[in-house]
This record gives structure tokens, C-alpha cells and sequence, in this order.
């Protein structure tokens, strides 16, 4: 079974810095794995993907140096364990809103008695179809979980979500917050900024990394002085589109 070194990296508070990818391309995957980023980010959220354009993206990054993440679409035990069949040791879970919804991911992550995930991995890429006699023995060790707190609710429980064990990485989503706390298309509001302070303060304080978003000029930057230690620099679909448009207008 692979060593997990993102989840190492994050446990440690270590800067990582990864893409999104929404292309649901492996020839896309691969290229970004090979750029140079920690990680590659899988989005089963917004990404037209499947679990076959899923599993062939792990494949392409398999053979890079970047750790592989997938963001479920949903918080449902179904689909975590289906990536995890997948083979994916890292998963990042939207829309957890209360430390209750955070426990249920745990649990979701691992195999009994710790959790509930189902006992089929045998027969998936996981376990080497098989192959891998110790897989079930170690896998709640080698996996890692990433929840996003994103919503007025979570930020209201962000002790409970953060101090529960299990959870390796909270992730902010300061675009779906924003528009919870009534101020769309606006995450630099005053009023969503110090929500995201308060919570990376509370994150902090519970011992855990913090993760987030950071399309803009500089944004990075002043995420990772407030020790962010998981931070989305791009995304492939808005790369390209730039590229595209730079182009055709000059």
C-alpha cells in the first residue's frame, strides 16, 4: 500500500500546493502532475467526472509525483467508499456542517470497527485487486480526510469540526460561504473575511491544518503567512480558458 505523504506533509504543517482538475482528462492529470504542484485535486464536485474518468485520473498521477485527492461530490458514505475502492487515499468532503457531519465522514473513511465502509476492496484497484494481502489492516491508517467548511453553520461549529479526531485537514470554501452569509461573488467581503479568520484561528487552536482556495494575484501568499498549510493555487479549466482568450485577443 502507498505511503501517504500528503497526508505526512499535512500533519507535519507543511506548506502543500496543488490544482484543481475539472477537465476529467488523465492527459490533463498527468500534466499536472508532472508540473510540479504537491497535489492534484480530482473534482467529483463540479467536474463533470465519473468514477471511470475518477479511476483513470489515478492512474495518470500514479506515475507522477503529485499525491492525488478527490472531492466527492456529496457528504454520503456511497460515494466515499467507492473512491476509496478507487484506490484514492486522500478525499475532500463538501458541505460539512456541524461536527456531527464530520464524525459521519469519519466513519464513512474507515472499515469497522473504527468505521463503516464497506468490506470490498478486494475486488477493486485499491488492494491491487487482491494483491495486497495487508491492505484492509492498514488502510484506516493511510487514508486522509479533508472536510470543507463552507457555509454560515459550519463556521458556527467550527470547534466541534476541528477538534474531531479522524479529520486531518478543514478546508474553507470561501466562494460558497460568501454566498451563504449573503454576499455572492464576494469572499474579500469584510464580513466573510473575518468568518474565514475566525475559523483558521479555531483550526489553528484545535492542532489541525487549514486548507483553502487562492485563484488571486497574491492570494497564496498571504494564506500561507496565516499558516495555510493546503492551498488550491488554480484549477485546469480556468488555466485554459485564459490561455485561450490571451490568445485569440492577441
Amino acid at each position: 500500500m502507498p505511503t501517504n505523504s500528503l497526508k505526512t506533509a499535512l500533519a507535519a504543517g507543511r506548506l502543500t500546493r496543488g490544482v484543481w482538475l475539472t477537465l476529467a482528462s488523465p492527459n490533463v492529470a498527468e500534466m499536472a502532475g508532472l508540473a510540479g504542484f504537491d497535489w492534484c485535486l480530482i473534482d467529483g464536485e463540479h467536474g463533470p467526472n465519473t468514477l471511470t474518468t475518477i479511476q483513470a485520473q489515478l492512474q495518470a498521477l500514479a506515475g507522477t509525483p503529485a499525491q492525488a485527492v478527490v472531492r466527492v461530490p456529496v457528504a454520503e458514505a456511497w460515494i466515499i467508499k467507492q473512491v476509496l475502492d478507487l484506490g484514492a487515499q486522500t478525499v475532500m468532503v463538501p458541505m460539512i456542517q456541524s461536527g456531527e457531519g464530520a464524525r459521519d465522514a469519519v466513519a464513512a473513511m474507515r472499515y469497522p470497527p473504527q468505521g463503516i465502509r464497506g468490506m470490498g476492496a478486494a475486488l477493486a484497484r485499491a488492494s491491487g485487486y487482491g494483491g495486497q494481502a495487508e491492505y484492509v489492516a492498514r488502510a484506516n491508517d493511510g487514508v486522509a480526510l479533508i472536510v470543507q467548511v463552507e457555509s454560515a453553520a459550519g463556521i458556527a461549529d467550527i470547534d466541534a469540526i476541528a477538534t474531531t479526531e479522524g479529520v486531518d485537514c478543514i478546508f474553507i470554501g470561501p466562494a460558497d460561504l460568501a454566498a451563504d452569509m449573503g454576499h455572492p461573488d464576494d469572499p474579500g467581503h469584510p464580513e466573510v473575511r473575518a468568518a474565514i479568520d475566525h475559523a483558521l484561528a479555531r483550526i489553528a487552536a484545535a492542532g489541525k491544518p487549514s486548507g483553502i482556495i487562492a485563484l488571486a494575484e497574491g492570494e497564496a501568499a498571504h494564506w500561507s503567512a496565516r499558516g495555510v498549510a493546503f492551498i488550491g493555487v488554480a484549477s485546469d479549466s480556468l488555466l485554459l480558458a485564459s490561455a485561450l482568450r490571451r490568445l485569440a485577443k492577441a
